[in-house]
């Protein structure tokens, strides 16, 4: 099975504000950059999108380490979260429904067609992968603002 490693962010001005989202694709020695904006947005809304459109690329079943900032989406699955909405009918512990919940919907079935491991970096820190996501994602906001 082939490996792709994919680092996520996503940002927003004001939460919601304008929001922008970078993902970088790594298989071998080949390296994909993706990015994207939405005018109202929230981070959290980007931080998803981020991982969601990257895997959106993989057209085969792929072991993927995917490298994200935001403890948001690798607590998710790193602490079973998701597994305790999809059981409870997509209602968090406070008996609340899930915010995000078509995002996190779309996201656990990518997550179903490949071997996804998530990882947790420190942001804004000296992963260089990590901190160009975050410009991809600063970048694309100005498209929108």
């Amino acid at each position: 099975m082939e490996e792709v490693i994919i680092y996520t962010d996503g940002a927003c001005s004001g939460n919601p504000g304008p929001g922008g989202w970078g993902s970088i694709l790594m298989y071998k020695d080949n390296k994909k950059e993706i990015f994207g904006a939405k005018k109202n947005t929230t981070n959290n809304v980007m931080e998803l999108t981020a991982v969601i459109e990257a895997l959106k690329l993989l057209k085969y079943k792929c072991k993927t380490k995917v490298y994200s900032d935001s403890a948001y989406v690798v607590n998710a699955f790193n602490q079973n979260w998701i597994y305790g909405w999809i059981k409870k009918g997509w209602v968090n512990s406070s008996k609340e429904p899930v915010k995000n919940k078509e995002l996190w919907q779309e996201l656990y079935e990518l997550t179903k067609q490949h071997e996804v491991e998530f990882i947790k970096v420190k942001g804004h820190s000296d992963n260089v992968y990590n901190n160009r996501c975050d410009e991809l994602a600063r970048n694309a906001i100005n498209s929108v603002k």
